[in-house]
């Protein structure tokens, strides 16, 4: 339409809200639908946190905070990222947002510049490059597939950084593959990045408690403290504590840049929730014990959907080391045809007939970035994801 802006003609809507939207509309037309296409844990929020946001409404918190969040909030993320990733910040250092997506879109926002380029690793979150496009900046991919892990090497690093380079998104555990770089992995970007100083790094660490098989997380800025003045280290609750729908992101970072974020936030959505907010505090300072309980359940099911995945399907899977994804291949059933006759050109011809034939929801690679692939989250119950497995194996034995 003429009115609308050419910024906005420059994005897409977001796939995977995409297919869970259509997901749901079948399941509200009866059909019988297990959605794996969301990134959501399917616990319930801690009843602590849940009992402290009682408190906060009954204690009538229910007013306008600070744009940045209430001081308790802003004190808990800085002993948060004190105690779990050896930063030494202050509440001075730290930014609240109305989820983890805005606080890079408040970064991004205030600082990109048109004909700026930001290197994303492929795959990548849906958003990251949409935001960056909305801002009129440039994305530069830089390939990091199935032969490396998914993960980012430093000479495809050093080779896509140009003088024009004004950040580099890192995210790990990944959302979509669930690979988690190692503290030696980080070390060699890292080296990378101190011979490029105009380079910033937001490094989105949402699934952070996430790893698995006795991994260790670490975080950029812990590894090398001199790439902390320009790196912006973002986190939440959504994934950490089943808290999706509270909408609480934050981040440390140089405060000239936090200041930025503050300007923009307060002419946008202002404060975050402060009920969230209070709930949030609670989360981060209460017991943290369930999340070894968490992460192990989620450690089971990834090797259950791993194995089944594997097994005479036609796809090849990885083994991720955190978040809770799986990422295969579907490049084998390309060319061929689904028991039901439609002809599977590409990934998304997968996902689709996937979900039409056995109902089964899950969200095609080219999503991401990496045609060929098919994102699964096992977020879900372990009932579940047999279920869909078992589905899954079935499609792909008619697949000729």
């Amino acid at each position: 339409m003429a009115f609308l802006s050419d910024a906005l003609g420059r994005i897409q809507p977001s796939a995977t809200v995409a297919i869970n939207s259509k997901a749901a509309d079948m399941k509200r037309a009866g059909a019988d639908v297990i959605s794996l296409a969301a990134g959501e844990p399917d616990f319930d929020t801690p009843e602590n946190v849940r009992n402290a946001a009682i408190a906060a409404i009954n204690a009538g918190k229910t007013r306008y905070t600070n744009v940045d969040g209430i001081p308790e909030l802003k004190e808990a993320v800085a002993a948060k990222f004190r105690r779990d990733n050896k930063l030494d910040v202050t509440a001075a250092d730290c930014f609240v947002s109305p989820g983890g997506k805005q606080v890079i879109f408040n970064a991004l926002m205030a600082t990109l510049n048109p004909g700026d380029d930001v290197v994303i690793p492929v795959p990548y979150w849906v958003s990251y490059p949409e935001i960056v496009k909305l801002c009129g900046a440039n994305t530069v991919f830089a390939v990091a597939d199935a032969t490396t892990g998914f993960k980012l090497k430093p000479e495809v690093l050093e080779a896509a950084i140009t003088p024009k380079t004004k950040w580099l998104i890192l995210n790990t555990p990944s959302n979509p593959t669930g690979a988690a770089y190692s503290y030696d992995e980080l070390r060699g970007l890292a080296d990378v990045l101190l011979r490029h100083p105009q380079v910033h790094i937001l490094t989105d660490d949402i699934y952070e408690v996430l790893v698995y098989d006795g991994g260790r997380f670490s975080t950029i800025a812990e590894v090398e403290p001199a790439l902390r003045e320009r790196t912006l280290t973002m986190n939440g609750v959504s994934k950490s504590h089943a808290m999706t729908g509270w909408r609480i992101g934050y981040c440390t970072g140089p405060k000239p840049l936090l200041g930025a974020m503050l300007k923009l936030q307060s002419q946008s959505t202002t404060n975050p929730s402060s009920i969230s907010q209070w709930a949030a505090v609670e989360a981060l300072n209460g017991p943290q014990g369930f999340l070894a309980d968490w992460r192990q359940i989620f450690q089971d099911r990834r090797d259950l959907v791993v194995k089944g995945l594997n097994a005479n399907t036609g796809l090849d899977c990885l083994t991720p080391e955190g978040a809770f994804y799986v990422f295969p291949s579907v490049k084998r059933l390309l060319g061929r045809t689904s028991g039901s006759g439609v002809k599977l050109n590409t990934d998304e011809d997968v996902v689709m007939a996937l979900l039409a034939e056995t109902g089964v929801a899950l969200v095609h690679g080219t999503a991401f970035g990496l045609p060929g692939h098919m994102r699964l989250s096992y977020a879900a119950a372990t009932s579940q994801l047999e279920d869909a497995v078992s589905r899954i194996q079935d499609f792909c034995s008619k697949v000729s």
